[in-house]
C-alpha cells in the first residue's frame, strides 16, 4: 500500500470505527476516496489530520468524521439521488457519489464550483454535477431527493429544502441561532405534511448564505 491508502486506513479506524461509524458502506467510501486531492496544496500533509482544514474564501473541508457521520445518517441507498449543499473542495460529493446513484452538489461561489469540478474529474468522479446557485433553495428541477447533505450552518432548516425531499427520505443540516455553533438535525420526511426531526448534538460549521439562510458570511 502506497502512504494515502495507508492513512486512508488508519483514519477509518481510528477516526471513524473508534467512534461508532458502523456503515459498513460508508467506511468503504471513505477508505476509497482520495481526500488528499480534495485540499489545497499547503495542506497535504494534513490532509488526513482529525479536524476541518481551510480551502481558501472562507470556506473549510470538513473533518472526516463529520462526513462520514452525515453520510451514515443520511442512510443512502446504491439507487438514490442525492443534493449537497455546500460543494466546498468536492471531497464530501466523491464519497456520496460511492454511495448513491446521482449527486447533484451546489456551491454559491463560482470560484469553489470551478475548483471542486477541477477535483472531482482528478478523483475519477463521473456521476456528480456541481451547480453554482443559491444552495438555500436547493434544486427543484431535479427534485425530489432521496437525502439532502447541508455542509454549513442555518439559523433555521430551509422550507424549500424540506418540500424536495422524497417521502422517506432524510436531511441532514446544522441549524443554529449562532453562524459558529449549531447542532447537527437530522429530518426524516414522513408523509407530505409531517417530519421527523432528531437533534445529534453540537457542531461548528462555516454559515450557509442564502436566500433562507444567513444574509452574509461575517
Amino acid at each position: 500500500m502506497d502512504q494515502w491508502t495507508t492513512a486512508r486506513a488508519e483514519t477509518v479506524e481510528q477516526q471513524l470505527h473508534r467512534r461508532g461509524i458502523s456503515d459498513k458502506r460508508v467506511l468503504a467510501a471513505m477508505a476509497s476516496v482520495p481526500r488528499h486531492i480534495f485540499v489545497p496544496e499547503s495542506q497535504v500533509n494534513r490532509a488526513y489530520w482529525d479536524g476541518p482544514l481551510s480551502i481558501g474564501y472562507g470556506q473549510t473541508i470538513s473533518q472526516p468524521y463529520v462526513v462520514a457521520l452525515t453520510c451514515e445518517l443520511l442512510e443512502i441507498s446504491e439507487n438514490a439521488k442525492v443534493l449537497e449543499i455546500g460543494a466546498g473542495s468536492g471531497y464530501a460529493a466523491a464519497v456520496l457519489e460511492n454511495l448513491a446513484h446521482k449527486v447533484i452538489s451546489i456551491d454559491r461561489l463560482q470560484e469553489l464550483v470551478s475548483l471542486s469540478r477541477e477535483n472531482l474529474k482528478r478523483a475519477g468522479c463521473r456521476n456528480v454535477e456541481v451547480i453554482c446557485a443559491d444552495g438555500t433553495l436547493g434544486c427543484p428541477a431535479e427534485a425530489p431527493f432521496d437525502a439532502i447533505a447541508v455542509a454549513a450552518g442555518a439559523p433555521a432548516v430551509p422550507d424549500s429544502l424540506k418540500k424536495q425531499l422524497k417521502v422517506g427520505g432524510r436531511l441532514v443540516i446544522p441549524v443554529g441561532r449562532s453562524k459558529r455553533q449549531q447542532d447537527l438535525i437530522r429530518i426524516e420526511r414522513l408523509s407530505e405534511t409531517e417530519f421527523k426531526t432528531d437533534n445529534l448534538g453540537a457542531v461548528a460549521y462555516v454559515p450557509l448564505v442564502g436566500a433562507e439562510g444567513w444574509t452574509d458570511a461575517g
